[in-house]
Formats: structure tokens, C-alpha cells, sequence
């Protein structure tokens, strides 16, 4: 279903209550990679602009034991100020005195951005006492922290529940990231290539499951590779296997008949460093040895599926491409995806965590259709086609 946009709201001199996605890497009080917060600003600024009062509400990282200076988000708040143009006024709590005083004295066009979420266990319970005090902030609320979107926590499902009759809206992310998953789940042009790698079989069951019913080829490559290939009857050596996944391996490779394809070869080495000794084996992984990304005629094969392709998802590596010696697969993939969008005009959706890093370690984030800005919440996506937390809304 449409939804209703930031744009379709008056927000001149209301209190716009807003979750995004700031959980960024910190490193010595500086930010080390600010993408999410550069991917909020034209919302962000959307409001500002328009005379609107902006509350901004994030989580930062998994602090176990409430609040942390090492999870604060006032680092944040100065790279948003400076990003703007403008100062960004950092409250110390999410909720109480402090925070209600910061909001009541907002003048048009002012932005405070709240301490952690996650530092009140009330967050993630979705603690409707935490949710009420958040939600009696705003006169408008705003989801466009797609990464969260799957989570039914206080700030992103039972603040909009408790905010009916007041506008409750999407932002410009999670308008461009419904629009690019959800056309190639629902609607995508063919012929439609899924590239699926990482770990594990089981993380990734659902959404295996729904892009054979929906893709005309599936890639696999990374460790979840080594359970399909042990299915097939293949030696593993000592690679990364779920021994427990095998038996569903082997339903899905039957279930699958020619869509589904895997590795014909593969790089392997006895250990995970900068300068492991490799070799390209097809076949068995001897004793001893790790399968550590595919082989270059396997991403040869895989290649020439992508450059056919008009519709491309990819979710996960196609080795452990931190590590130079096992790199090449995935840059390979990488690099088809940005050709065949460059050349062919290709709509290419790269799904976020370590496949969004991956394109933009070898440069190439901006020459392929969309980077999902959530990594499980774009797997999740793709599997059910909607969330709870954007039901909800207007």
C-alpha cells in the first residue's frame, strides 16, 4: 500500500518526532563512516527547511547495561551540526524533564537530537510507558530508519500506535527503499538474478525459499556455498559448514532443478590472512583446506548471468573479501552489477551490511540503482514484503 511521505504534511512550527538510523561507527569520539546520516539529510533537511521542529530519536550499537559514553550519540549530534550548517542540540536522555524543557524551547527550523534509545530498556521491550513518553513529544511522526524497520521496538512501532490521529509518516529513505525492494519482489523486470552469499543456510532459509519462487536464477556463493556443495556429496575439507543445514540443502537443490547454481570451483587455503597461500581447485577440498570464495570460472559463469540480467539483487559476500587473497569473487560480482547497470541499464539492489561494504570498498556504491541502507531488514524485506511498523502508518 502507498504511503504518505514527509512531504505530504504541513510540519511549519509542529514538532516532528523522527526515527532514524544513526548507528554508526564511532572510533576516538570521531565518526569513522558517515553514510547513514548523510542518507537522512534530505529528509532531515526536508523538515528543517519547511519550518518544522525536529526531534531525532536513534539507537547506537548494543549497550548491555544502560547508558555507556561509548554508545552516546552526542558525537553524532556535532558531525549532523557541522553537516547542516547548523547547530544540532544534543540532549543527554531520551525521555524525562531534560528532554521535554530541550523541546519546549525548539523555535522553527531547530533540531535536537536525543541520547540513546537502547540506554532505556524500554526500547527495545517496547515498554508502553517508555513509548508514551517519547510519542507526547511530537505533533508528527516520521519513520525513515529503514534498518530498524523490522523491529517492533518502543520508537518505531509503539510510538506510531500511540500517535493515532496525529500524522505518522515515511521519509525519503524508506520511500526509495519500498520502492526499489518492493518492485523487485512484486514486479521486476526479467530476466531477474538473485545472488545470495554469507554464512549460513539457515539465516537465509525464507528468503532462498521466496527468490526461487520469484527470481529465474540464484547464485550462491560465500561459506552458506559449502553446505549446498557437502549436500551434493562433495568433501569440504575443514570450510565453514552447517552440518544441521545439510538435509535442507539437499530440498532446495531438488526443489530449485536448474534455477539454483553453485560453485564449480573454488579458492581455497589453510588459513585467513593477507598473504595465505591460495589455490583454484574444482572438485574435493583436501584435508586441511578451507573453501575461502568461488573460483574465477565459477565468477566467470556467474558474471555472464548478471550481464543478462535486467533485475539483480545481491545479499552477501562471495568470500571472506576483507582479506585480499580472497577478494576476487566478490569484486567480480561487484563489477557486473555496475557494468550491467551502466550498460544495459540493469535495476541493480545491493542489500546492505557486508554486501554494501563490499561495493563501496572497490568504489563502485555509485555506479549501481540502490544501496539498501539495512542489512537484515532488506533480507527480511525481500522474504515477507512488508513490515509491521510500516503497516501502521498513514
Amino acid at each position: 500500500m502507498p504511503k504518505k511521505t514527509v512531504a505530504d504534511v504541513d510540519v511549519k512550527a509542529k514538532r516532528v518526532l523522527m526515527r532514524v538510523d544513526f548507528n554508526v561507527p564511532i572510533e576516538d569520539g570521531q565518526i569513522a563512516d558517515d553514510r547513514r546520516i548523510v542518507q537522512a539529510l534530505p529528509t532531515i533537511k526536508n523538515v528543517i527547511d519547511r519550518g518544522g521542529r525536529l526531534i531525532l530519536m536513534s539507537h547506537l550499537g548494543r549497550p548491555k547495561e544502560g547508558a555507556d559514553p561509548r554508545f552516546s550519540l552526542r558525537p553524532v549530534a556535532d558531525h549532523l551540526g557541522q553537516l547542516l550548517g547548523k547547530p544540532v542540540h544534543f540532549v543527554s536522555n531520551c525521555i524525562g524533564l531534560e528532554v521535554e524543557q530541550a523541546v519546549g524551547a525548539m523555535q522553527d527550523g531547530d533540531v535536537v537530537l536525543l541520547e540513546n534509545l537502547r540506554f532505556l530498556k524500554g526500547e527495545e521491550k517496547n515498554d508502553p510507558n517508555f513509548a508514551a513518553q517519547l510519542a507526547k513529544l511530537g505533533d508528527v511522526y516520521v519513520n525513515d530508519a529503514f534498518g530498524t524497520a523490522h523491529r517492533e521496538h518502543a520508537s518505531t512501532f509503539g510510538v506510531p500506535q500511540l500517535m493515532q490521529g496525529k500524522p505518522r509518516v515515511i521519509g525519503f529513505l524508506i520511500q526509495k527503499e519500498l520502492k526499489f525492494l518492493g518492485e523487485a519482489i512484486t514486479e521486476p523486470q526479467r530476466p531477474f538474478v538473485a545472488i545470495l552469499g554469507g554464512a549460513k543456510v539457515s539465516d537465509k532459509i525464507k528468503v532462498i525459499e521466496k527468490l526461487l519462487e520469484r527470481a529465474d536464477t540464484l547464485l550462491i556463493g560465500g561459506a552458506m556455498a559449502n553446505t549446498f556443495l557437502l549436500a551434493q556429496g562433495r568433501e569440504m575439507g575443514n570450510s565453514m559448514v552447517e552440518l544441521e543445514a545439510v538435509e535442507l540443502a539437499k530440498q532446495l537443490i531438488s526443489k530449485a532443478r536448474f534455477k539454483l547454481k553453485l560453485p564449480i570451483d573454488s579458492v581455497v587455503s589453510s588459513e585467513i590472512s593477507d598473504d595465505a597461500d591460495t589455490q583454484v581447485i574444482s572438485g574435493d577440498v583436501p584435508a586441511g583446506m578451507m573453501a575461502l570464495d568461488i573460483g574465477p570460472e565459477t565468477a566467470r559463469l556467474y558474471r555472464d548471468d548478471v550481464m543478462k540480467a535486467k533485475t539483480i539483487i545481491w545479499n552477501g559476500p562471495m568470500g571472506v573479501f576483507e582479506k585480499e587473497p580472497f577478494a576476487d569473487g566478490t569484486q567480480e560480482i561487484a563489477e557486473a552489477c555496475a557494468e550491467a547497470t551502466q550498460k544495459h541499464g540493469a535495476v541493480s539492489i545491493i542489500g546492505g551490511g557486508d554486501s554494501a561494504a563490499a561495493v563501496e570498498q572497490f568504489g563502485l556504491a555509485d555506479k549501481v540503482t540502490h544501496v539498501s541502507t539495512g542489512g537484515g531488514a532488506s533480507l527480511e524485506f525481500l522474504e515477507k514484503g512488508h513490515f509491521s511498523t510500516i503497516d501502521i502508518l498513514d
